[in-house]
């Protein structure tokens, strides 16, 4: 028996880890979505930034924020955290097996998944603010974001604090990850202002195209594929039957919720603009996969192909919808993990029995309300200290120019 609960702690451990770097391995997506999305002269900062907020956001995490959220010993229900640094001690076999198979990973396991899952969070604000904000800035943010934003609403809910005892479920993240990542992204965005020429004075919209189609596509599947392990790492555990099992319909649901997503949104795009709009696709797929991210597990792949289209089709109506009111966000990813990271929070009630919608509700209210809030405090201290906005002729000439000094493309003309 002490061997098989060791030999299951070791199974289990791997499984997480490899579930991490997976996640991990979303950074390379946001990186290429994000640089194909841009205009040329853009493309070396945005690569800059979500390289370094990587970097903050494993430094951060390691140093408070996985304290603050699983370490600090809070109690059941609590509202404010604990303070602290580093990491717990990890376990021994000794106590391993004295749990009974109640302790089935390394703590260690447990802080790696946990970090790629903040910097997930990050990296949706560098997409909605690309191509007018200032690097040092964004990384700035990125700091008080990792360290203190995100994890104090990860306490609330994952460490089991006030909205894990008023029965919010998120599963693996639509609105702790996803709308927590928006909803920073839409604080700056709105001090930031749009990008130059966005909004014409009469109110048309004019679009302004990314430079490289392809590497977008390329971002968008590669996080596609580092959502089986945002999703199926969230089970935590797969060294017995029913886990593996478990496991497998995650995978499964997640795969299908993008594609009903991608499908769903091509078709609107087709109907609404004419035309089929490949930017429009590859958010709805990642609407897909933001909206099954509450609740991959309990529906089945039929319900979860229907929630992840929902999301495609709500990710169409809402780029529009926050370029009427002219909001910039030039990849959509307000859009993509906050409008469609709502949507997923309130489809667990349909899916789930032991969730009710007064606990979705609230813990939407909760976690935008805090980190929307507090985001924009954070913001506006920047945007008086330092400023987070680069001047009209770096925005003009490009922010690799100003900010890197690089040119991602110094062969070709900028546009």
């Amino acid at each position: 028996m002490e061997d098989l609960i060791q030999t299951n702690y070791a199974i289990d451990t791997f499984y997480f880890l490899v579930m991490g770097v997976l996640v991990m391995f979303m950074a390379c997506g946001f990186s290429m979505l994000e640089a194909g999305m841009v205009r040329a002269k853009n493309t070396a900062e945005i690569l800059t930034k979500n390289v370094s907020l990587y970097s903050v956001a494993c430094i951060m995490y390691l140093l408070i924020g996985y304290h603050i959220m699983y370490v600090g010993g809070t109690e059941a229900g609590g509202i404010f955290p604990s303070f602290g640094f580093l990491l717990q001690p990890e376990n021994t076999a000794e106590a391993v097996v004295a749990s009974g198979g109640d302790t089935y990973y390394s703590n260690r396991s447990d802080y790696f998944f946990q970090v790629v899952f903040v910097a997930t969070a990050m990296s949706i604000v560098s997409g909605a603010v690309a191509e007018r904000m200032k690097l040092w800035a964004f990384l700035a943010f990125a700091v008080v974001m990792t360290a203190i934003i995100y994890p104090v609403q990860g306490m609330w809910t994952w460490g089991g604090g006030w909205l894990s005892e008023a029965g919010y479920s998120d599963f693996a993240g639509s609105g702790i990850v996803h709308m927590c990542g928006a909803a920073a992204a839409l604080a700056g965005v709105l001090l930031l202002g749009p990008r130059a020429g966005k909004y014409a004075s009469d109110g048309r919209v004019n679009a302004i195209p990314g430079c490289n189609m392809p590497l977008a596509t390329l971002g968008m599947f590669v996080l596609w594929f580092g959502w089986f392990g945002f999703n199926g790492g969230s089970e935590l555990k797969l060294s017995n039957v029913d886990e593996a099992n478990a496991v497998a319909q995650v995978f499964v649901n997640t795969n299908i919720a993008a594609c009903g997503g991608l499908v769903a949104a091509l078709i609107l795009a087709r109907i609404w603009f004419g035309k089929a709009d490949l930017t429009m696709a590859l958010n709805g797929a990642l609407a897909g996969l933001v909206a099954i991210t509450a609740d991959p597990l309990s529906g089945s792949a039929f319900w979860s192909m229907i929630v992840g289209a929902i999301g495609g089709l709500i990710v169409v109506a809402s780029i529009v919808l926050l370029d009427r009111l002219r909001i910039d966000d030039p990849v959509g990813a307000i859009s993509v993990h906050g409008t469609c990271g709502i949507w997923g929070i309130i489809a667990v009630v349909f899916s789930n029995d032991d969730a009710t919608i007064g606990g979705q509700l609230l813990g939407i209210v909760g976690i935008f309300g805090w980190v929307f809030i507090a985001s924009l405090i954070v913001w506006a201290i920047l945007k008086y200290a330092m400023g987070i906005r680069i001047s009209e002729e770096d925005e003009e000439r490009g922010a690799d120019v100003s900010e890197t000094g690089i040119e991602a493309y110094p062969e070709f003309s900028q546009g």
